[in-house]
């Protein structure tokens, strides 16, 4: 990487557009198919008052003071610090480095900066659509490579001869090995631009021992958050289990419901665990679909005042359900749980979900990249907010720990405890 210096005022002016902003009222999603660990964010509706078209002087004058305070300490401080250091500074990664500091700094547990690659890769997630080979992945702990969870149709991998279940063991010209460079630095290297090569080695077969090589090249795909089949327990039974909520999810989920249907299920487990939420008009779409006519969603500002409301017409999914969640349940899939409890349409069974009802805004800034800002709080069509509290299921139920460290991706039919205990649920209803 290139090492270039850029002056004090420069960076204080990329400070100082990640600061004084106005709203960009978009729906923006932190969406990956790498991890379940993630809260992604729910924004709102666009809100156009007479104060809110007025400009704030107070939050002006608060931020000169504040730019003010930040050139001179940091002006100093970096006049010290270049003076006295005798390694090299790459002044790009300092300046990023010094905004995520800024939104550590503010006590915003879901704020984020992001830099310019980091950004696009946010905004395809947004899309439900990616560039690269098309494939969801997660860690195998037992290699300590990349293990192949799923083959998103029509993509690059679709018709490459790769299979589900193999195994990433290498990576790039060289053959890196994943297990010594790490999960991450894999993946980044196995993300690209559409018409670029990702190389790569798999392992399969009895004991993994026959080695593939592969060099595919990255190609445009849509990513693939639901996943539907039919309970090999009681085949009266669908499962529908969602992974993330993006603008492609209302569509797959129709098809699910609708698949499922097809093949004589008259009853549906809609399976959220280890889901992080979404963006705004997913979720709201999707539970368009299933709710009958009323609320879906109540937003309101700082001062709990209602600004917003999306709501559901008169058609809706008739059907027995019940809700799969456990502590990975967050934000947009605690409001589809919600959502469907208010209505008396589902029985919730798990364990107690994350606890997040914030939404936030994401501003693309002039300099690059873009800064993400809670700003408005959420809550179900009739119960009050779970923020920071969590939904506590109708029925809780632990995972055996003997499957604590499994993928949920991996476990059974047979082994899953929490399944079968939705299963049974339906008796109760």
């Amino acid at each position: 990487m290139s090492k270039k210096r850029i002056t004090i005022p420069v960076f204080i002016a990329a400070i100082l557009a990640a600061i004084v902003m106005t709203f960009q009222i978009t729906a923006i999603a932190i969406t990956t198919s790498l991890s379940n660990a993630e809260v992604r964010t729910v924004t709102a509706p666009r809100e156009q008052t007479e104060s809110q078209s007025q400009p704030d002087t107070k939050t002006d004058v608060e931020s000169s003071t504040f730019i003010e305070k930040v050139t001179q300490k940091l002006t100093e401080l970096d006049s010290e610090f270049r003076k006295l250091y005798i390694g090299e500074i790459d002044d790009e990664a300092l300046i990023n480095s010094i905004l995520e500091g800024y939104i550590y700094g503010t006590g915003d547990d879901f704020a984020e900066y992001y830099d310019e690659d980091s950004y696009r890769l946010l905004m395809d997630d947004l899309s439900g659509e990616g560039e690269g080979i098309g494939i969801s992945i997660i860690y195998n702990s037992d290699y300590q490579c990349i293990e192949i969870l799923n083959i998103f149709p029509n993509s690059a991998a679709a018709d490459s001869g790769l299979r589900v279940g193999d195994l990433i063991v290498a990576v790039g010209e060289e053959k890196e090995q994943v297990s010594e460079i790490g999960y991450y630095v894999a993946i980044s290297k196995l993300r690209g631009r559409s018409g670029t090569q990702a190389v790569f080695t798999v392992a399969r077969g009895e004991n993994r021992t026959e080695l593939v090589d592969f060099s595919i090249t990255r190609a445009p795909f849509v990513e693939v958050n639901v996943y539907s089949r039919v309970y090999s327990l009681d085949d009266s039974i669908g499962v529908i289990k969602v992974t993330g909520f993006d603008s492609m999810t209302p569509s797959q989920f129709k098809a699910a419901v609708e698949g499922i249907t097809r093949k004589g299920c008259d009853k549906l487990i809609l399976d959220m665990r280890g889901n992080p939420g979404g963006e705004l008009m997913s979720i709201v779409n999707v539970l368009d679909y299933v709710l009958p006519q009323g609320p879906i969603i109540r937003i309101y500002d700082a001062d709990d005042n209602l600004v917003g409301q999306y709501d559901s017409d008169a058609s809706h999914l008739e059907m027995p359900m019940v809700v799969l969640v456990d502590h990975s349940t967050a934000s947009a899939a605690e409001l589809f749980t919600a959502a469907l409890r208010d209505y008396d349409m589902a029985t919730v069974v798990g364990t107690t979900t994350y606890g997040k009802g914030c939404m936030q805004t994401t501003r693309e800034l002039e300099s690059g990249g873009a800064v993400s800002v809670t700003y408005r709080m959420f809550k179900p069509p009739f119960s009050e907010s779970y923020h920071k509290i969590g939904i506590v299921p109708d029925i809780e139920v632990e995972l055996d720990e003997a499957l604590a460290d499994k993928s949920l991706f991996k476990i059974t039919d047979e082994e899953d405890n929490q399944l079968k205990a939705a299963a049974e649920a339906f008796g109760s209803r």
